[in-house]
């Protein structure tokens, strides 16, 4: 068993290889000939390859040599096949597309490929570089091998043009689908920790609750200890395992602080927020097979430093707005920013909210939410909310009329991040 999982990733490995020298060979019969009745080509081939090393970690040097041999051997079984004549002729006359790919894999091996992914510019650069040195040292076998009469500077000018364009729109696609990728990670980065945020709050409102049983607990057994000693007893061990239980509860909540606590975007800009709820959201109705249109109206903008305590709380009111519409409906979350007040509006035109329930549903244990087997739903819940809203400072209420909307209202300086 421990021999043959190496084995199968090896294969995999080479599997790849072999996949990407096809598809490279193929993408190189996608070409522009520059020079008329010249061999040498611009094709889609390096485009392939350069994208294939950067999706994938692969050994360059052995990638670059298998693919420079099934272009050669491609290439050339493709001439026999139509123009027939000699093998060994074609295999000559593209030997320098196979030299291509061997210097330019090389040149890649150079450098840290990896680290320089998170630099675009610098790894589109080099990429330029390395086309440049590839296609001149094809050039210069080219005309030594086939005696081609080609304007060196003219296609050392196309050799940059060509670079240029082949390497930055490889590394233009690349970082468009690693931004992509990052986006959806940091959404569910976002709705994690937002979670983890509401239960080390539910936590410390617990740890609170504890502290006055356990101070209830002792004062009981003071008050029993001169004449009932057994009972005492039990009133003071009663104390001494709640109080082992607040310090579970401590060191549950210093680990969710934390994860919580942790700035992993020191410049959350508040649209970029806003922008995530609204597409969880949207996932959220698609998959309650529910139509709903959802507008964002955001007229100014501004770093956050409380992005996770916001996105618990607006996340919170569109999910349960979401859910308030039976099939069709409209979303409108709005945001005005003043100098003092910032504030949030989420309203809908779903079911509605009784009026002799608005004074109420801010209590901590309502719910209106129940799943098929009649369980309270375990969401956080608008009290916990209101919690977090009052910890920001604000304040939050609701109106339900024509429409249901919910106003939060938080003084602007404890949600802007400062700038120097």
């Amino acid at each position: 068993m421990e021999t043959t999982q190496p084995r199968i990733k090896t294969a995999k490995l080479f599997l790849f290889m072999l996949l990407v020298g096809l598809l490279t060979a193929i993408g190189g019969e996608i070409k522009i000939i520059p020079f008329e009745d010249g061999p040498f080509r611009f094709g889609l081939g390096s485009i392939i390859f350069f994208f294939a090393l950067l999706i994938r970690p692969l050994p360059i040097v052995s990638t670059g040599l298998l693919t420079a041999f099934i272009v050669i051997i491609g290439r050339s079984l493709l001439d026999l096949f139509i123009h027939g004549q000699n093998f060994i002729t074609y295999v000559i006359e593209h030997l320098p597309a196979g030299a291509f790919y061997t210097v330019f894999a090389l040149c890649f091996k150079l450098i840290p490929l990896d680290e320089l992914k998170k630099q675009p510019l610098i790894l589109g650069l080099w990429g330029t570089a390395f086309e440049i040195i590839s296609n001149m040292v094809e050039h210069i076998l080219t005309a030594i091998l086939l005696v081609s009469e080609q304007e060196t500077f003219i296609s050392f000018l196309l050799f940059i043009l060509v670079g240029l364009l082949r390497s930055f729109f490889v590394v233009g696609i690349y970082s468009i689908i690693t931004m992509s990728e990052q986006k959806k990670q940091l959404k569910q980065l976002m709705t994690i920790h937002s979670e983890l945020y509401v239960e080390a709050l539910y936590i410390q409102k617990t740890m609170n609750q504890i502290e006055q049983l356990t101070a209830n607990s002792y004062q009981l057994y003071k008050k029993l200890k001169p004449t009932e000693k057994q009972l005492a007893t039990e009133a003071l061990h009663i104390a001494q395992e709640i109080h082992e239980v607040k310090k579970d509860h401590e060191r549950i909540y210093a680990g969710l602080s934390k994860i919580t606590n942790r700035n992993y975007q020191s410049n959350f800009l508040l649209s970029d927020l806003l922008s995530f709820i609204v597409e969880a959201n949207e996932n959220y109705a698609k998959y309650l097979n529910k139509s709903i249109s959802f507008t964002l109206i955001c007229s100014d903008d501004f770093k956050t430093k409380r992005h996770i305590a916001l996105f618990a709380i607006l996340n919170n009111l569109m999910a349960n707005a979401v859910e308030a519409i039976e099939k069709n409906g409209f979303i409108t979350m709005s945001i005005m920013i003043d100098q003092d007040m910032t504030t949030f509006t989420v309203e809908d035109n779903g079911v509605g909210i009784e009026g002799a329930l608005i004074p109420i549903i801010f209590d901590a244990g309502y719910t209106s939410k129940f799943n098929e087997q009649g369980h309270a739903s375990t969401g956080i819940g608008l009290s916990h909310t209101k919690t977090i809203v009052e910890n920001l400072h604000g304040d939050i209420r609701v109106t339900s009329d024509t429409s249901t909307c919910f106003i939060v209202q938080i003084p602007t300086e404890s949600i802007r991040k400062e700038t120097h």
